[in-house]
């Protein structure tokens, strides 16, 4: 299934000036499929880069954000002929241009690589944390989520915005502290729109061999180090009963 977060601008821009002030507005179609109901369509209007009330296809009506937008937006809200041309846009505009538009991103989508690791958790209620890292994928919409035995996560969790490589390509960083249970099964799930379902990877606690040969060479260099130091000791002491002293007057 592809994913939730497919956004197409259709970039009904129109620019009013007045004094050196701008005032524009912008609508959007938020979709999963080409079928209506999975279309959410807005139309945000901005005055001077601050957006001030926006009309959504999912509540029906305009929602006021400034105290400016509050006024226009029940003034809007009465008007039954705006409000039916704008869930009238939703079909003519969206759907239609979706139905263009949509095959674009499947088609000329990467899909991400996905790595897990343990890493040092801050100071805080848990002993353990996970890194799952998200890289090299296109485009930039992405989601990031947690399993603990198949349920989703939803505390203890952090994670970064979509940031850029410099080569087309986006990564993105989650991180989740908690206390490991005996048993079970850690999963990382990730949701794109070229994946036609979520990509989930597990957490295999198990350590890699080179993770192990690191901590034995380090045990070595420990074990080493403590037994010339106790050598030192030794032949320092036995030095020490050797030797005469002389009284001086």
């Amino acid at each position: 299934m592809a994913s939730p977060f497919l956004c197409l601008c259709l970039l009904f821009f129109t620019v009013y000036t007045a004094d050196g002030f701008r005032e524009f507005y912008v609508a959007r179609c938020e979709f999963n499929s080409t079928e209506l109901k999975d279309i959410e369509y807005t139309r945000s209007m901005f005055y001077n880069q601050l957006e001030y009330v926006r009309f959504s296809s999912s509540l029906g009506k305009f929602v006021g954000y400034t105290e400016f937008g509050v006024k226009n937006a029940e003034r809007l809200n009465k008007d039954t002929g705006i409000l039916a041309q704008l869930m009238a846009d939703k079909e003519r505009y969206c759907q239609h241009n979706i139905g263009i538009w949509y095959s674009n991103p499947l088609t000329k989508s990467v899909a991400p690589t996905v790595r897990l690791y343990s890493t040092t958790p801050p100071a805080g209620r848990h002993p353990a944390m996970l890194l799952c890292r998200v890289y090299d994928f296109y485009p930039k919409t992405i989601k990031v989520s947690w399993l603990r035995d198949g349920q989703e996560v939803t505390s203890d969790v952090t994670s970064t915005e979509e940031m850029e490589d410099g080569d087309w390509y986006y990564q993105i960083q989650s991180h989740l502290e908690y206390t490991p249970r005996s048993g079970e099964k850690i999963s990382c799930k990730v949701e794109h729109a070229s994946l036609k379902e979520p990509l989930i990877t597990d957490w295999d606690p198990s350590m890699p061999e080179s993770e192990r040969n690191k901590i034995a060479i380090g045990a070595s260099g420990l074990i080493l180090g403590l037994i010339l130091s106790l050598a030192g000791f030794i032949y320092y002491k036995r030095k020490a009963r050797g030797r005469i002293l002389v009284p001086t007057n």
